[in-house]
């Protein structure tokens, strides 16, 4: 009889753990391969937006390069002050805010577990990243550079990747604060 017993519990597995759950998400990635994630996501953008930027002072010096009529075209500006050239003449007021807002989102980052907000993050932090690195680099000094902004979309102002990464971020957290994570219960 041990011999059947023995059979039987060697050929029997476990159930899967999560076997009965309603929803078929994934599990939720570990902390440190989020944080390779978002450091990677992060360095793309930064680099992306960087390498934009170089393409942009070199090839744009000339003058503006239409893509679609007027309506969309790139043009070489440089940027002193915040968004929509506001605040110019205390950039490096500016660029001191930077890398606070910066460090906020790195711990925020750090806390975060929600996969959207982790990504409007991720966002946010390599767009603040790409343009505080103009801030730091660029002429005329350091925290005093200007931003290197290049595309012109009809009346809007014209803005670069690291900006457009900052407000898609920006759009992905006020449409989460709108809408409860799908795993919180109202209550």
């Amino acid at each position: 009889m041990g011999g059947a017993v023995r059979q039987m519990q060697s050929t029997r597995r476990a159930a899967p753990l999560n076997e009965g759950r309603s929803d078929s998400r994934p599990p939720a990635p570990t902390p440190v391969r989020r944080t390779a994630w978002v450091f990677a996501a992060v360095a793309t953008i930064v680099a992306l937006d960087q390498a934009t930027k170089a393409w942009a002072v070199a090839n744009l010096a000339d003058g503006p390069k239409h893509v679609i009529g007027d309506t969309i075209e790139f043009t070489l500006t440089r940027n002193g002050g915040s968004a929509f050239s506001r605040f110019q003449g205390i950039t490096p007021v500016l660029a001191v805010g930077a890398i606070i807002v910066t460090a906020v989102l790195v711990r925020v980052l750090h806390r975060a577990t929600d996969r959207v907000l982790v990504v409007a993050l991720s966002l946010v932090l390599g767009g603040a990243l790409g343009n505080l690195t103009d801030r730091f680099l660029r002429a005329p000094g350091f925290l005093r550079g200007h931003v290197v902004d290049f595309v012109a979309v009809g009346w809007w102002p014209v803005f670069n990747v690291a900006d457009s990464c900052v407000t898609v971020g920006a759009v992905l957290l006020v449409v989460r604060s709108l809408r409860a994570p799908p795993n919180r219960t109202p209550t």
